[in-house]
């Protein structure tokens, strides 16, 4: 059974989990994946969050295995996911969808009214699933990722009302 929750820096093993988000980053953004340390540091700042699923399986949190997480930053009535990534092991288990559902109720309680993000334009999937969460395209990045030896790539940034679902 998938659980999901919101990471507190105060967690006993908060430093495992995000290690464990840095190895499945690494994996599923092998061109740009934020390292531990980077996602550490933004921990600094209150408005940053991250929601991690994990497998109870009856097991203790700390040995619970993490499949998936979303790290965003809310303030006062906008809110930006920086990364999301559900580990290739647990993809098409309607983890995201999952972790979407949750990140949406936070977001209602603090008031938030928009939601962003920015994703490749030849993600295909993740676009897939971005739009079916309610996301539209409001705006496109040409060239915006450059990689050594391969063509440009361009950045769409999607948008998600909430004041749609009211």
């Amino acid at each position: 059974m998938t659980v999901i929750h919101n990471l507190s820096k105060d967690t006993q093993n908060f430093r495992e989990v995000v290690q464990a988000v840095a190895a499945i980053e690494s994996i599923v953004q092998p061109q740009d994946a934020w390292s531990y340390q980077a996602m550490i540091d933004l921990f600094e700042q209150d408005s940053v969050h991250l929601l991690i699923a994990y497998e109870s399986a009856g097991l203790a949190e700390s040995a619970a295995v993490v499949q998936g997480y979303c790290l965003y930053q809310s303030v006062f009535e906008q809110a930006e996911i920086l990364r999301i990534g559900t580990h290739p092991d647990y993809q098409r288990r309607g983890i995201a969808s999952q972790i979407f559902a949750q990140l949406h109720l936070a977001l209602r309680d603090k008031q938030v009214e928009s939601l962003l993000l920015e994703v490749r334009a030849d993600n295909t999937p993740a676009i897939a699933l971005y739009k079916q969460q309610g996301f539209e395209i409001i705006h496109q990045r040409k060239n915006y990722y450059q990689l050594t030896q391969k063509p440009a790539v361009d950045a769409l940034i999607m948008q998600l009302t909430y004041s749609d679902f009211k």
